[in-house]
């Protein structure tokens, strides 16, 4: 059981909270709330203890300076190293603000297995405009790294952390980097259902969604939906905890109609083969193909 999207951050992070709100406007607007939720490594063991979950892949936050993401990311991989058969973690960084190749690097050397969580509002760039990040993200591809982003609904109610990384602007950077393996968090904004358009589908081809922070924004349909019309290769399940509990979404998801197979793959199977995750649910025999990009719906 893998939960392939969970935050935690650093304890003088969460000491110096009123300040970091001062100094980085998207966190002030998000965690500005005293109900905002930060957690520690230490927190996320006794979740997954809780909750039944084996591995967590930790993201930090996406800050708008790359010295605030080194931070951020010492802190994951010492995690990573003190529960190395619990946490896996993505390196954070912002692709458009300087220090960005060189924090990449570091991360990569340090182990992380992918980046993310890259939010394109929080760090003051647009998908849809590459030259700012363009050169970072093609560091990440040359690593053969994951890149998990963060999407917004261009639709629906409003919340903190709601931006414009809308389907639109994401598909504008997919098309633009189209061999990186993209990891689009909150469903992709909607993408996976322009999916039954043929040019998007065949854009989308090293694509795959996770399901955090779903409580927020679906009902748990959308699971089945997605599947349906994507495949269930391109499904993880993400809880975004501490944002919602790790422990209830799973007991949703495990009352979904989906087949072994299918709820396989979903809780762990997907991520295990996306992060190159090596564990003990022999993720080789839950892993799927790539779907044909040319395949008609």
């Amino acid at each position: 059981m893998i939960d392939a999207h969970v935050h935690i951050f650093p304890p003088p992070m969460i000491e110096n909270r009123e300040r970091l709100q001062i100094e980085d406007s998207w966190f002030g607007e998000t965690f500005g709330h005293p109900k905002a939720k930060m957690r520690t490594a230490e927190e996320l063991i006794a979740s997954m203890d809780k909750a039944g979950v084996d591995i967590s892949i930790v993201v930090g936050w996406p800050w708008q300076s790359n010295e605030h993401c080194a931070i951020h990311n010492t802190c994951l991989a010492d995690a990573a190293s003190q529960w190395p058969d619990r946490i896996v973690w993505l390196g954070i960084v912002n692709p458009a603000a300087a220090g960005a190749i060189e924090e990449i690097d570091r991360c990569t050397a340090l182990g992380a297995k992918g980046f993310g969580e890259v939010n394109a509002d929080a760090q003051e760039f647009r998908w849809s405009e590459p030259e700012p990040w363009l050169e970072a993200v093609r560091r990440i591809e040359s690593a053969n790294l994951p890149l998990m982003i963060h999407t917004s609904e261009p639709v629906g109610h409003g919340y903190p952390g709601k931006g414009l990384a809308t389907p639109a602007e994401v598909l504008a950077a997919i098309q633009t980097v189209p061999d990186l393996q993209w990891v689009l968090a909150h469903w992709g904004g909607g993408l996976p259902f322009y999916e039954l358009m043929p040019e998007v589908r065949s854009a989308c081809a090293n694509v795959v969604y996770d399901s955090a922070a779903t409580s927020y924004l679906y009902n748990q349909a959308v699971f089945r939906r997605v599947i349906d019309l994507v495949g269930v290769e391109k499904v993880l399940f993400g809880s975004d905890w501490p944002v919602l509990g790790q422990g209830k979404l799973l007991e949703r998801v495990r009352t979904l109609p989906l087949t072994e197979r299918e709820m396989a793959a979903v809780l762990g199977g997907n991520a295990a083969r996306i992060y190159c995750i090596g564990t003990r649910m022999r993720a080789d025999t839950l892993s799927f193909p790539r779907i044909n990009p040319e395949a008609t719906l």
